[in-house]
């Protein structure tokens, strides 16, 4: 006999908690006499039927999270998106299908946004916009293999400092990120090659290297690329 339980609760698109519950029951000892090569078979039907649920269900459900599957003490299988559980051992089974920028992209579809966060924060509009053009492509679904989220790619222990509610809402995300910048910029006294090194590789990279750039070919081809943008946008 084979029971089944799918929750989704209700939230913002793109944002749930998945939990897919699949229990067998059956006559161990009889199996144990039977042949072992049945837990085998029962293991082969429950990921096929677990992965047809999940494939199913992508159609449906816009998803923006890996998922990992563990197995409790009574054998319920529990698959999930947000793996809380610290005393499960949790096996990913589907990786997130990572964003692709648009090749047409609007440069200009959230000026509002960054014209109010730079007046808020004391910041050149031209920053900001390189700042989300070097790290999303003005993309607000964006996320990293690193997991940094949305226009400014928050990670999320800064998202959760900087009190970020929503990391894919270009209004909260945009906020959140010209904060940090205006953050650095007073720790490192205006010095804007500093406050793009540690947006990109942390403060503590910075710190390591006696308060200057990482010997980081990333940050260092980052801060090149933001400074281009920042030219380029305080022309326009």
């Amino acid at each position: 006999m084979i029971i089944s339980e799918l929750e989704i609760p209700h939230g913002k698109p793109g944002n749930f908690l998945l939990v897919l519950k699949l229990s067998f029951k059956y006559d161990k000892v009889m199996i144990y006499k039977t042949n072992l090569n049945c837990f085998q078979l029962i293991g082969t039907l429950q990921t096929i039927f677990l992965v047809s649920a999940l494939l199913l269900l992508m159609h449906a459900v816009p998803s923006y999270a890996d998922i990992y599957k563990y197995e409790d003490a009574d054998g319920v299988i529990h698959l999930t998106n947000v793996p809380s559980n610290p005393k499960a051992k949790y096996v990913m089974i589907m990786k997130e299908k990572r964003v692709l920028f648009s090749k047409v992209i609007n440069i200009r579809q959230y000026d509002k946004i960054i014209s109010q966060a730079a007046g808020k924060f004391n910041l050149d509009v031209a920053l900001i916009k390189a700042v989300i053009k070097a790290e999303s492509n003005f993309n607000h679904q964006a996320v990293s293999r690193a997991g940094a989220k949305g226009l400014m790619q928050l990670m999320p222990q800064t998202a959760s400092t900087l009190k970020v509610d929503d990391v894919f809402h270009p209004g909260d995300n945009i906020e959140g990120g010209a904060r940090y910048l205006r953050y650095l910029l007073n720790l490192y006294r205006g010095n804007l090659t500093l406050a793009l090194a540690a947006y990109n590789a942390g403060e503590g990279a910075v710190a390591k290297y006696n308060y200057g750039v990482p010997p980081y070919r990333e940050t260092q081809n980052y801060i090149r690329r933001v400074l281009a943008f920042y030219e380029s946008y305080g022309k326009s």
